[in-house]
């Protein structure tokens, strides 16, 4: 029974080159971060008023929402920005309104992981 050794060695040359390959893009995978979400201006959570701040307020000082979405039958908008990492500390922050069926704010949630000043 005759070995074809061509086919092996070309299948080495291969396994080599994709070694190769593996090492080369290896450290962009461990240095790699994911975001998902848009950035929003923190610093203006604070004019936010229960009972008084409309959705076109809100609009007007974050933006269009990143997300809509019903609470409890509530109508909700999440502003948010989450950066992952492989190595290193993660960040995220996410600003969470509730409204009336109105459109005035009922409730709101921030929260980040970021230091505050």
């Amino acid at each position: 029974m005759a070995i074809d050794r061509g086919t092996k060695g070309i299948g080495k040359i291969l396994t080599n080159h994709y070694f190769i390959l593996l090492l080369l893009i290896a450290p962009l995978f461990i240095s790699s971060c994911a975001s998902v979400g848009r950035d929003f201006p923190e610093a203006r959570v604070s004019r936010i008023q229960i009972g008084k701040t409309t959705k076109k307020e809100i609009q007007r000082m974050f933006g269009p929402p990143w997300r809509v979405g019903i609470e409890d039958g509530s109508p909700t908008w999440t502003y948010g920005k989450y950066n992952y990492r492989i190595l290193g500390d993660s960040s995220t922050k996410d600003l969470v309104i509730r409204f009336d069926d109105n459109g005035v704010v009922t409730s709101y949630v921030f929260n980040t992981t970021e230091p505050q000043e």
